[in-house]
């Protein structure tokens, strides 16, 4: 399958990035790596994630991922990246729908 990332998703990466850099430089590289590689198994196997609890739609999902959630849309061609979260940040339901 296709993977796209929103520009919303890609930004909330470079944020978590940009703070995690502020400690510790390397941990962020060594993070986003990570994360890219963690995201890009999505596109082989969609169904990896469960349901968003936030929402009765059967296409969102989310993958658990350390402290973060990944948020995606499976479509019939392509899965698209949403955003990402800290597990302990609320959910905007409009950053997804």
């Amino acid at each position: 399958m296709k993977l796209l990332w929103s520009p919303l998703a890609i930004d909330r990466v470079a944020e978590i990035a940009a703070y995690i850099a502020e400690d510790n430089p390397a941990a962020s590289e060594k993070w986003i790596r990570a994360i890219f590689v963690r995201v890009g198994q999505i596109a082989q196997f969609p169904e990896i994630g469960r349901h968003l609890a936030e929402t009765l739609r059967k296409d969102l999902r989310e993958l658990v991922w350390g402290n973060y959630r990944i948020i995606y849309r499976v479509e019939s061609r392509q899965v698209a990246v949403l955003t990402v979260r800290h597990m302990k940040q609320i959910l905007p339901i409009e950053e997804v729908e």
